[in-house]
């Protein structure tokens, strides 16, 4: 690679180019998105968040990141969302692709993101920079009949529009926190803000719940939905399913493990989607202790963490969980540890189990009486996102 590119923060008058590169990545931008992702770009730049590559002075490639929180075992973990990873087709192969994305987990860590996450075009290049499958966005697809059926007439349910985000957050909030959720993104106030005043944004809010849905192509798709009790479930899916006449299917991204499946009659169309997102730990210890473990759970073991690209997550810890809470300090302990790598400790905070993670070759050492510990700390519900970004 030669001696010259380099890696640069993206400067506004240089977003030409980073169009242009994306055009020859994904496509040309439509004119009507396109003053949005010109918006879009400039925030990034102004926090930092968005990296290139430049051959001398043209730049070949380009990332940015978006400031989420992730839900993991019921609390909120600051998670940088990587986006937009374009290069230049004809430096393709020449470790660009590489560099930016070093360049982007280092400012990253710098900011202080205890994890980063990604919808990856190829899982290749992301593996060597140590992430590893996290979760899933899963897509299935309902009789609206049947949803329309479920009843839950006695439960008051409202239209509700922009002036609503709060309320929509702070529900989100209470029941990810107590269903001990892993996956989902919280999105700014202003943010979610906009996208309930868009027109195809169909949003209804019950005491103790919300759906937002809308119209894609001739179906009907359920973008989010939340209830914190059976009645309140009935009566939002009713809502959506009050379109049957027009729409004979709905297509909803849930959790495998939402009570939807288990209340309408019929299983959900066996031609399920499933976009698998990748997770990355870029501070072990910051991650651990911001993340909800199984209250239940008492767990005192070492590991032995090398990581080839975080230098600071390499060596001798001692991961403890007690009451819901976990913190990996550093260990002098000289006995034999679990040994993971950062795709092996990723897949673990995921809650791949540990048996699986050993099998793929991720994990290795230890003593075998601690896995089913590991295991039931680092478990909970699958972990799911409903957002591509």
């Amino acid at each position: 690679m030669a001696d010259d590119l380099r890696l640069v923060d993206v400067r506004t008058e240089q977003l030409e180019d980073v169009e242009r590169v994306r055009s020859r990545s994904f496509g040309l931008l439509e004119p009507a998105r396109r003053e949005a992702w010109i918006a879009d770009a400039q925030t990034f730049i102004d926090d930092g968040r968005m990296l290139g590559v430049v051959d001398g002075d043209e730049l070949i490639a380009s990332a940015r990141y978006w400031p989420f929180q992730q839900w993991w075992g019921g609390r909120k973990v600051p998670m940088a969302g990587v986006a937009g990873v374009v290069v230049a087709p004809e430096y393709r192969g020449r470790g660009v692709g590489s560099k930016l994305m070093r360049g982007v987990l280092a400012r990253a860590v710098e900011q202080g993101y205890p994890l980063s996450g990604l919808y990856p075009a190829t899982t290749v290049i992301y593996r060597h920079l140590g992430y590893e499958f996290g979760g899933g966005r899963f897509r299935c697809t309902f009789p609206a009949a049947d949803l329309r059926s479920l009843g839950g007439k006695d439960v008051t349910v409202r239209r509700a529009g922009s002036a609503d985000a709060k309320r929509f957050l702070e529900l989100a909030d209470q029941l990810h926190s107590s269903a001990r959720i892993s996956g989902p993104l919280v999105w700014p106030e202003a943010k979610v803000a906009e996208w309930l005043g868009e027109d195809n944004s169909f949003c209804y809010l019950a005491d103790d719940g919300f759906v937002v849905y809308g119209w894609e192509g001739d179906m009907l798709r359920v973008e989010e939905l939340v209830a914190g009790s059976e009645a309140t479930a009935r009566a939002l899916w009713s809502v959506v399913g009050s379109g049957s006449s027009i729409s004979t299917d709905v297509d909803a991204y849930l959790s495998p493990d939402d009570p939807a499946h288990l209340l309408v009659d019929q299983e959900a169309d066996k031609q399920r989607v499933v976009q698998q997102w990748m997770l990355r730990l870029l501070d072990a210890p910051a991650a651990i202790a911001a993340r909800g473990f199984g209250p239940g759970v008492s767990l005192e073991v070492d590991l032995e963490l090398d990581d080839s690209e975080l230098a600071a997550n390499t060596g001798r810890w001692h991961l403890s969980v007690s009451g819901g809470s976990g913190a990996l300090t550093p260990s002098t302990s000289s006995g034999d540890a679990l040994r993971l790598g950062s795709r092996g400790l990723t897949a673990l905070y995921s809650g791949t189990p540990l048996a699986s993670v050993r099998k793929a070759g991720l994990a290795s050492g230890g003593a075998a009486a601690d896995d089913g510990a590991i295991d039931t700390a680092f478990a909970g519900a699958t972990s799911y996102m409903l957002d591509y970004f």
